[in-house]
């Protein structure tokens, strides 16, 4: 069962978050289980070591979506193929969230 919270709750963990929507084809993902396919998303004001979450408009046919900060205003969102054919998307709406820790948030 999903629960609904509060959207508050993380904003000791987060100082920010900042939204993209747009278009997004990725490359075929070739034959064979491991194989993926990457593209680079400007997201302005991404900064590495920020958490990503990434949203795809369409099914992912059994392929993992994973995005992370790879440099300075820069997304890069990578489907990794887990199946034994081909993975070959159509192009979709992408939405991506980046999450900014806020300072102290994350220590041991």
């Amino acid at each position: 069962m999903a629960t609904l919270r509060n959207r508050f709750q993380f904003q000791a963990v987060f100082s920010e978050v900042i939204t993209y929507q747009g278009t997004l084809d990725l490359a075929n993902a070739a034959t064979g289980s491991g194989t993926f396919a990457s593209s680079d998303v400007t997201v302005p004001g991404a900064a590495l070591g920020d958490f990503v979450v990434v949203s795809l408009g369409v099914d992912t046919v059994d392929a993992v979506v994973v995005g992370a900060v790879t440099l300075a205003d820069t997304v890069t969102v990578t489907l990794l193929n887990n199946t034994a054919g081909a993975v070959n998307l159509a192009s979709t709406t992408v939405r991506i969230a980046v999450l900014k820790p806020a300072t102290g948030a994350f220590y041991a």
